[in-house]
């Protein structure tokens, strides 16, 4: 069995670029039939390489939310919205079923806790119009409480 030289897949790697869906398609097909001297084999590693990019900013995004709206809660009790408790229900909700699917970013969050804390009280802030100094500079829930769908602030 001869390998193809680059020349012959150059049309297969011009998928990628031309129509993304077909490549994925064909890239799909060729694991299938177990033909990986066809596979578009940079295209694909930078294309895993950013899925596990993106379930990170997934699930750091969802920490933030909550920790986002934590804060809101507490700090302004006034200003309590249904949208608010939802939003920290659903994002509690997105990150224990990524971490479902995910189960090595548990390891994960502990390293974006703080920075995720740190950005909410920027978000916060412009949000509710309080002073960043409002806030305390460190998070005063565990991670494991920001993420238990029971705890509840009152």
């Amino acid at each position: 069995m001869t390998t193809p030289s680059t020349t012959d897949r150059t049309p297969f790697i011009k998928l990628y670029e031309q129509d993304y869906y077909r490549w994925l398609e064909q890239t799909a097909l060729h694991l299938r039939k177990q033909a990986f001297d066809q596979l578009d084999l940079e295209n694909l590693i930078a294309e895993i390489e950013a899925m596990g990019r993106s379930e990170k900013r997934a699930i750091e995004s969802n920490l933030r939310v909550i920790l986002t709206h934590l804060l809101k809660w507490k700090y302004q009790p006034q200003q309590r919205s249904g949208s608010w408790g939802g939003s920290i229900v659903e994002h509690r909700i997105r990150v224990r079923k990524s971490l479902q699917d995910s189960p090595s970013l548990k390891n994960y969050l502990p390293e974006i806790f703080s920075e995720a804390y740190q950005d909410a009280i920027k978000i916060a802030s412009r949000e509710t119009d309080l002073e960043p100094a409002i806030f305390p500079l460190s998070c005063e829930w565990t991670l494991q409480q920001v993420l238990d769908e029971a705890y509840w602030i009152d």
